[in-house]
């Protein structure tokens, strides 16, 4: 029987060839932008913690005019109650919305803080007009009047309640 001779295997188009350099994945022009941009960045921070730079952007100080601690639980994931640290009932939230989004807010800086407990949180307002939540707890804080009127209005009515 006669044989056939033996071909070698096809290769496929991407297969890498010996001796054949890769490609560049990233022009070196541009990584060497990017690793400029990073210590640029770097030295504008050691800047400006070595003098002593005051901080931007942060919100003006202003003094307490009104505050109310409040519990928020997570009951879905749409779903939020708010009560007092007593236990009342404020509000029973089915769509809580914004309500919600900082009652998760709220929960994941807890997850981090590795809190288990839902202690509560301060809405506070501000003579300035500023009005933010607080948690004692883990030291963090947001302010509200940030994410529009509408979202600001929603704890308003939380603050203002009886």
């Amino acid at each position: 029987m006669a044989q056939l001779p033996l071909s070698p295997a096809p290769q496929r188009p991407e297969a890498k060839t010996p001796g054949k350099p890769e490609a560049e994945l990233i022009p070196k022009p541009l990584l060497r932008a990017m690793i400029g941009i990073a210590l640029l960045a770097l030295a504008l921070t050691t800047y400006a913690v070595l003098t002593d730079r005051p901080h931007e952007g942060v919100p003006a100080p202003g003094k307490v005019v009104a505050e109310k601690l409040i519990v928020l639980k997570d009951i879905d994931s749409r779903h939020v109650t708010v009560s007092d640290p007593a236990g009342n009932l404020l509000l029973d939230l089915p769509e809580g919305g914004f309500v919600d989004v900082m009652a998760a807010a709220v929960r994941r800086s807890r997850a981090v803080a590795r809190i288990t407990d839902n202690p509560p949180v301060r809405i506070v307002r501000y003579d300035n007009g500023r009005l933010a939540m607080e948690d004692p707890a883990t030291g963090w804080s947001t302010e509200l009047y940030a994410f529009g009127a509408d979202s600001k209005a929603a704890f308003e009515r939380i603050l203002d309640m009886k």
